[in-house]
This record gives structure tokens, C-alpha cells and sequence, in this order.
């Protein structure tokens, strides 16, 4: 089995999710008292919000690669950026460590290609759905068309996310906003919504609606868990 790197606390409420998610695939694939080998890093996620909201993107991308080094160090056999946003900076903290970064835009539209998907609706931080790292190379890659919400949809979502969720605040008046922004993606022809910030399906669940919903978080879990485990 390799070992999975973790680079966790974007925020720690997610991770937690990973967590429990890799070592219950792993449970459940090999049975027994089997667990995943990790080795994480969580970083204060107060400090990378800063400067996120700073679009001092340099700075975070060097506190991340500084935790990738120590998590290559300690043994993982790759690495997994444990959120959506700071995939921004994966090629920055790629270039710092040896070990290969397992990318959650990628994991996530190898399910969509899978599943036949030709039009997704993408949901994360403002960061996320205004800029191009993510959504573009879902476009370039993978020849999937990726429509966002419109601006004002996009600040109750993003405020939402560093507001409540980060915090570990579930609301259900949030949730109804969100439902109305996934209704909204899908009448714009989105077949189906990615969930593109590791917290959002600490909210929205499947059991919500009756629009196809990926959940970020657990795919990139369970392609860490195949990738551990392939020979």
C-alpha cells in the first residue's frame, strides 16, 4: 500500500471528511482491521484565508509547498491538496516536491467523462468559479462545458463557504440558497453540479435534489484510495 500524503486544515471541517473517506474505502476494499497509511499536514487555515482575500497568492503557494516538502519527507508516496481553491497554486507546490499531486479538477471530471457528462454546473469560493485553474482545465482537458453562477449568486455562495461552513455552520436557509442556485445551473442546460469546494457537501447532499451532484471531496478521496492500492 502507498502512503497518501495529505495537505489538510483548507479547512480542517473537510479534512476531516477525507479522513474518514479514505480510511473507509480502504476498510471496505481489504476488509479486516485495514486502514489507509497517511501522512498529513494541516496548515492554520486563518493564515491562508488572509491572504487568499489578499490575492497574495505567491505567499500562500510557498506555505503550502513548505508543508508538501515536509509531507514528502515523511514518507508519502503522493499528495493530495485536501480543497478546491488552492489548487490555484498546484503547479507552484508540484515544483517544490518529487512526488506526484494527484489533482481534484482531474479526479473529478474523469468521473464526469465516465458518466457521459457534457455540461456541468460548478459550484466553490469566488476564486474558484470566477478564475480559470480550475473550470478551464476541466474545459481543455476533458471537453466538458462548465457554467458558473452569475455574480451576485456567486457572493452568497462564497460567503456562505468562509462564513458558516469553514466554521462548521449548517443552516438550512443556506441550503435552500444553494438549491436555488443548482436549479438555476441546471435550467442553463448543466446536466449536472460539480460541488467545488471541499466544504459544500457538509450542507448539500444527493437526498437535496434531484440534480446529479459530484462531490469533490469524496471522489478525490476514493481515486487516492485506488491509487494507494494499485500495484
Amino acid at each position: 500500500m502507498k502512503t497518501i500524503g495529505m495537505l489538510g486544515g483548507m479547512s480542517w471541517e473537510s479534512t476531516v471528511s477525507y479522513y474518514k473517506a479514505i480510511n473507509e474505502s480502504v476498510k471496505n476494499r481489504l476488509g479486516s482491521l485495514h486502514s489507509a497509511k497517511i501522512c498529513m499536514y494541516s496548515v492554520d487555515f486563518d493564515e491562508i484565508e488572509k491572504l487568499q482575500h489578499q490575492g497574495k497568492w505567491t505567499e500562500t503557494a510557498e506555505i503550502l509547498s513548505k508543508a508538501a516538502q515536509n509531507i514528502e519527507a515523511g514518507g508519502a508516496d503522493f499528495l493530495l491538496i485536501c480543497t478546491n481553491t488552492m489548487h490555484k497554486v498546484a503547479a507552484q507546490i508540484e515544483s517544490s516536491i518529487s512526488i506526484p499531486i494527484l489533482h481534484i479538477a482531474d479526479a473529478t471530471a474523469k468521473t464526469l467523462v465516465l458518466d457521459n457528462i457534457k455540461k456541468v454546473g460548478l459550484l466553490g469560493t469566488r476564486f474558484t468559479m470566477e478564475q480559470d485553474f480550475y473550470k478551464q482545465r476541466i474545459i481543455d482537458k476533458f471537453a466538458i462545458d462548465v457554467v458558473v453562477p452569475s455574480a451576485d449568486e456567486q457572493t452568497i455562495i462564497h460567503d456562505i463557504i468562509y462564513k458558516e461552513l469553514c466554521l462548521g455552520k449548517i443552516k438550512g436557509s443556506s441550503r435552500q440558497e444553494y438549491l436555488k442556485v443548482i436549479n438555476n445551473l441546471h435550467s442553463q442546460g448543466a446536466q449536472a453540479i460539480i460541488l467545488g469546494c471541499t466544504e459544500i457537501a457538509l450542507l448539500v447532499k444527493q437526498s437535496d435534489t434531484d440534480i446529479r451532484l459530484y462531490d469533490t471531496t469524496a471522489i478525490h478521496a476514493e481515486a487516492a484510495v485506488k491509487l494507494a492500492l494499485s500495484q
